[in-house]
Order: C-alpha cells, then structure tokens, then sequence
C-alpha cells in the first residue's frame, strides 16, 4: 500500500484547509485510514480515523469539532477537513493505512506540511 498526502500549505488563522491523501495498491474493505501530525519538536499525534467500508470515524477528544474525516471509495482518497484552524494546528499531517480498522497503522504517507499563521 502507498499513500501520498497533499493539500497542505500556508493558511490564516480561522481559515480552512482539506488535505486528501491517494492510496494505491492492495487496499481491502477491512482496512482503515487515519491521519496523525507532528509538530516541530513534539511527538507524533493522533487526529482520526476512518473505517474504509462502512465510513465510520472515531477522533482524538482535542480534535473534535474542528476536523473531518471523509473518504471517497471510488478515488481511493481519504481527507481531512480542517476548519477553524489555529497556529497550533501547525504541523507535518500524515495519512496512514491499517489492515483492520481500529488497529495499528502499518503504512505511512511522506506527510504534508500544514501552516497557519497568526
């Protein structure tokens, strides 16, 4: 499986921004897809999730509200809605794939960089 995260870039505060995020190769109904970012200097951070059949989503509790997961099946593409975003919503935003949603996430996308500014 391969993911290529895009759409990141440089956004006022209060903006907007979606990212998607293409996977090719063997993707299978039972696989979910999430999305982590990283902060210069701080760890890695869970944002959310998707199951890639039923298109259920489940979200870190400081992620809620502002950000949306969403895919479309017939493009193999999954996004992240961000609305509202604040200066410390910046960061590098990963796509990643698990065989099984709700599990660990065994492939990673090169990540996008998303900035917002003041």
């Amino acid at each position: 499986v391969q993911l290529q995260a895009s759409g990141g870039g440089l956004v006022q505060a209060g903006g907007s921004l979606r990212l998607s995020c293409a996977a090719s190769g063997r993707i299978f109904s039972a696989y979910g897809m999430g999305w982590f970012r990283q902060a210069s200097g701080k760890e890695r951070e869970f944002v959310g999730a998707i199951s890639w059949s039923s298109g259920l989503t489940y979200y870190a509790d400081s992620m809620k509200g502002r950000f949306t997961i969403s895919r479309d099946n017939a493009k193999n593409t999954v996004y992240l809605q961000m609305n509202s975003l604040k200066p410390e919503d910046t960061a590098v935003y990963y796509c990643a794939a698990s065989t099984h949603f709700g599990s660990s996430f065994d492939y990673w996308g090169q990540g996008t960089q998303v900035t917002v500014s003041s």
